[in-house]
């Protein structure tokens, strides 16, 4: 039996296909289209997940969209009628859109399938709700029998917050908290004050964290959140616009915070950063609240989560730290694309009841490379054809030229197998380097990247080398676990080092992989398994055997507000645009001293918006 999974039109479109419950394919349309959390019907990815199954549509069984619209439909006009007459703009803007589209899903999506299908024969269409989708997506393919799950978002119809007990292949709700109270669009709202993008700036939130203070946090917690002892909590909504106006946040947030929100692109100052520390303590704070009562209601061991708000690796990391749990399980596409999975899960093991036997040592995500495989001979036929300089060489002699100039400090463009899916670089479409390299931060997010310099990066270590360089008692194989580095590592601050505050107290080494490790001395830790990756396996063990460390910095193969490359075409275009020094298709070797510079390419960097 084939069921698909669909999540689209609002961000992050994406289609995963099941076969007999096993995941055949998964992947966002962002990939495809170039275009940064595309909303639109996920047509390409589901050519894909096709495509890998060797099926056409006709012989899909069922097509599961992740939420229920008439209920989110719901919802807004409930919202807006209860906060009438304000908000009329944004009821406005917002209703030709549901009136064309949104509230007529079904048939819209009949269209795009009738269009895929030879026959016009259509699958069964059933939806899913949105948070069913979320805990669907990180029980099921967990390696638990029996878990509690907690998702936690922006919002799905009503609910933000959900609470469930999987055992077996039964998800039983617990409870929820509802819209307009929500973990997510409070985050949000301090992206949107701080001058990021909403839905798209919240990793940079985090990322700017460590380098503030916690000054806000009463201010937060006595006037914007009240935080309950079991974690439930409730907003003061005089601080928000997000129900009725085309903003984030109030005058009111304003005036409790000195001023106006941050302008895009302005420079970043002290206030940003001690308001990304505080929101960062406050999601902290509830997160572990909300574990702590759930382990009790539950009884479990074992916790899954999923959601935007499941991204947030440090708050995960707390909860390793904990110990509330003696396991815990991230869903590595835990927003909206992930529901894509959930739905078509939810579909196999709780509308037609299939008997679930989850593996003991290993999720079923496969290492969450689930998207289009890279072919080392079209590859060549195609940089052939543009004049491209390159070698094709062994597997052995290409891990032994790449870990080379990986330990002569080059930054490498690593594109293998299977793209990832989800919001990580896990090794197959990742830009990679020394994390010895006390330059490496600066040159990969000022000549690489593009991007804001506080940027942190990750590193990929060898699995069984973990507890080497960083304190955490589990794997962490989604790049979804903050944890400190090991003592052993850090470099003491002198004196006049303390004294730094912000974005200057990045120039000072914080251990011996001071190219991955954060200002307060952590670090978001990729696990490499060569049951997963034994390429990347391969590679980060060669450079042990250069170097004596056994640590990658790795992240995702882009510039700012490009989706992660897909193919050798996108490939090639990134990193012929960069100062990227080497690329690497399969066992394809490019030195970008050997190629030509790309014709009429001067203003590609007008092509991405900046998220």
């Amino acid at each position: 039996m084939y069921i698909l999974g669909i999540s689209a039109f609002y961000h992050d479109s994406a289609a995963a296909l099941l076969h007999n419950g096993n995941i055949v394919g998964a992947a966002q349309e962002e990939r495809f289209t170039r275009k940064k959390h595309d909303s639109a019907f996920p047509i390409n990815a589901v050519k894909y997940c096709l495509e890998e199954a060797g099926i056409s549509m006709d012989q899909v069984d069922e097509v599961v969209f992740y939420d229920k619209p008439y209920i989110k439909f719901e919802r807004l006009i409930e919202t807006y009628l209860a906060e009438a007459p304000r908000g009329l703009p944004s009821f406005l803007k917002a209703m030709p859109v549901w009136l064309k589209e949104k509230l007529f899903l079904k048939t819209l999506i009949k269209k795009e399938i009738e269009a895929l299908s030879s026959t016009k024969r259509l699958p069964k269409i059933l939806f899913t709700e949105h948070h069913q989708s979320h805990a669907a997506s990180c029980f099921f393919p967990s390696r638990f029998e029996e878990a509690a799950v907690l998702c936690l978002d922006g919002v799905g119809e009503w609910a933000t917050t959900t609470a469930w007990h999987g055992k077996g292949n039964v998800l039983e709700p617990l409870w929820q908290i509802n819209f307009p109270h929500s973990l997510g669009l409070l985050y949000s709202a301090f992206t949107y004050y701080t001058g990021f993008k909403v839905n798209s700036g919240e990793y940079k939130l985090m990322g700017l964290a460590p380098y503030g203070n916690p000054v806000y946090v009463d201010d937060i917690k006595k006037h914007i959140i009240d935080i309950k002892e079991d974690g439930t909590f409730r907003l003061n909504m005089e601080y928000f616009s997000f129900t009725t106006g085309l903003k984030m946040t109030s005058k009111k947030f304003a005036d409790l915070f000195s001023g106006p929100e941050r302008t895009s692109e302005s420079e970043i100052s002290q206030k940003q950063m001690d308001l990304a520390r505080s929101i960062q303590v406050v999601t902290e704070e509830v997160v572990l609240k909300l574990a702590k009562s759930i382990q009790e209601e539950t009884g479990s061991k074992n916790l899954c989560l999923a959601g935007g708000v499941a991204l947030n690796c440090v708050a995960n990391g707390k909860i390793l730290e904990s110990k509330i749990f003696e396991n815990i399980w991230v869903q590595p596409a835990a927003g909206d694309a992930g529901g894509a999975l959930g739905a078509a899960y939810a579909s196999w093991y709780q509308y037609h009841d299939n008997k679930r036997t989850p593996a003991e040592t290993r999720d079923s995500m496969e290492g969450s490379y689930l998207g289009p495989n890279i072919d080392d001979t079209v590859a060549a036929e195609y940089l052939t054809k543009i004049g491209a300089s390159f070698q094709r060489v062994t597997e052995v002699k290409m891990m032994d030229q790449v870990s080379q100039w990986l330990a002569e400090e080059k930054v490498i463009g690593w594109v293998q197998d299977r793209m990832e899916f989800g919001p990580r670089a896990l090794g197959n479409r990742s830009i990679i380097g020394d994390p010895r390299s006390t330059k490496m931060q600066s040159i990969m997010n000022l000549k690489i990247k593009y991007r804001e310099s506080f940027r942190p990066f990750a590193p990929a270590v060898l699995e069984e080398d973990v507890k080497q360089y960083f304190e955490i008692d589990d794997t962490s194989p989604y790049m979804l676990m903050v944890a400190p580095i090991n003592k052993q590592l850090v470099i003491p601050t002198s004196k006049e080092h303390e004294n730094l505050f912000g974005i200057e107290s990045l120039k000072v080494p914080r251990s011996s992989i001071p190219a991955v490790t954060h200002v307060d001395y952590s670090a978001r830790v990729q696990t490499v398994s060569t049951m997963t990756n034994p390429k990347f396996h391969k590679l980060i063990s060669k450079f042990k055997e250069k170097t004596g460390c056994s640590v990658l910095v790795n992240t995702s193969f882009n510039v700012r507000g490009e989706p992660i490359v897909c193919d050798h075409v996108d490939a090639y275009r990134c990193f012929m645009r960069t100062e990227m020094d080497h690329l690497i298709i399969g066992n394809i070797l490019l030195s970008k001293s050997d190629q030509k510079p790309l014709a009429a390419d001067s203003d590609w960097q007008r092509e991405f918006e900046l998220d």
